[in-house]
């Protein structure tokens, strides 16, 4: 018989959040940092209506295994970088009103 583990507070659960997002932004190429961001949010709005302690903790070690996954796969793609930024990397210079 395996005993449930408690559910998180919302101090952990926010800082899993945040750790998820800051790794999202280690990736170099623009499209898997924006589909890592673009998935972090669907997912935490996806669960923020659980309210039953259980689903709640197998949710944040989910969570917490997708931030262990997404810090390998940070590091391998790092390893890949393209040689030129993204022309979404790109940023124009701003005019100035004369």
């Amino acid at each position: 018989m395996s005993v449930a583990s408690p559910p998180p507070f919302a101090a952990e659960i926010l800082s899993l959040f945040r750790s998820l997002l800051r790794v999202a932004c280690q990736f170099p190429d623009y499209n898997i940092r924006e589909y890592t961001k673009r998935r972090t949010i669907d997912a935490f709005r996806q669960n923020a209506t659980l309210s039953d302690p259980p689903s709640i903790s197998h949710a944040f070690s989910h969570g917490n295994s997708q931030l262990q996954l997404a810090k390998r796969q940070a590091v391998v793609y790092s390893l890949y970088a393209p040689q030129l930024p993204s022309v979404m990397d790109i940023h124009k210079p701003q005019h100035r009103p004369s």
